[in-house]
């Protein structure tokens, strides 16, 4: 048994972010499937984190929250010797990598995140105007990235795969099933295939194929991601 263990489930963005790093730094974790839906584990996981949000990683008994910190924690303490996904030996880069993590979870994973909101109210609770500025600020952050990627460098931050790739896998796979990314694009679009060939990142996806049957945008999802008339992937 690890002396680490991760409170998530398959289909949060935010655990997807997380479980790309444990397989790129090597960390052995015991994973604890958390259905806030139940009374008593809610409970229960409110005692660790009273925020409420997962992921949550517990390191022996101390809890470990939000998924950049996580990470971090992770390089830090548990890495396999050699690997990092923030650079140790640059400060200004290491800025940058930060910055573009940043910029995905806060202008891509959270404007996603409306789009699933929505489709999870009653139909007369709905909230068109919000998906619509929901929109706008993904094809606004898609242009952002965009401009990034045409820069030297295979990833988000030069040619090393890094926390803003982390950030960028899950939020992007995601967002494009509600946003597409637009044809002038391409920089993005190119990315965005890198990402969903990168080992963790397609490890993760098709680990979780049996559980997008439950994701509200499931109807955006390209069908070598998840196709319901197919079982899941060997």
């Amino acid at each position: 048994m690890s002396a680490l263990t991760l409170h998530y489930h398959p289909l949060s963005s935010y655990c997807h972010k997380v479980l790309i790093a444990l397989e790129v730094l090597g960390v052995e974790c015991d994973m604890r499937l958390l259905n806030l839906g139940d009374a008593t584990e809610r409970a229960a996981f409110l005692a660790l984190w009273p925020v409420g949000k997962m992921p949550l990683l517990i390191d022996q008994s101390r809890a470990i929250p939000e998924t950049s910190v996580i990470i971090e924690h992770l390089q830090l303490h548990h890495a396999r010797r050699g690997r990092s996904l923030i650079p140790l030996d640059d400060a200004d880069i290491a800025l940058q990598v930060r910055l573009w993590d940043r910029v995905m979870d806060q202008y891509v994973m959270t404007p996603m995140q409306g789009f699933t909101a929505d489709l999870l109210r009653p139909e007369d609770a709905r909230d068109p105007l919000g998906v619509a500025q929901a929109r706008e600020r993904l094809l606004s952050s898609y242009a952002l990235i965009d401009q990034q990627l045409q820069g030297p460098g295979t990833w988000l931050v030069g040619d090393s795969f890094t926390l803003a790739d982390c950030a960028a896998a899950p939020a992007l796979f995601y967002a494009v099933t509600y946003a597409p990314v637009p044809s002038e694009h391409a920089h993005l679009a190119a990315y965005f295939e890198r990402l969903m060939a990168h080992p963790a990142v397609a490890s993760a996806v098709a680990r979780r194929w049996p559980w997008f049957k439950f994701y509200p945008g499931r109807a955006g999802l390209a069908r070598r991601f998840f196709d319901p008339e197919q079982s899941a992937p060997a």
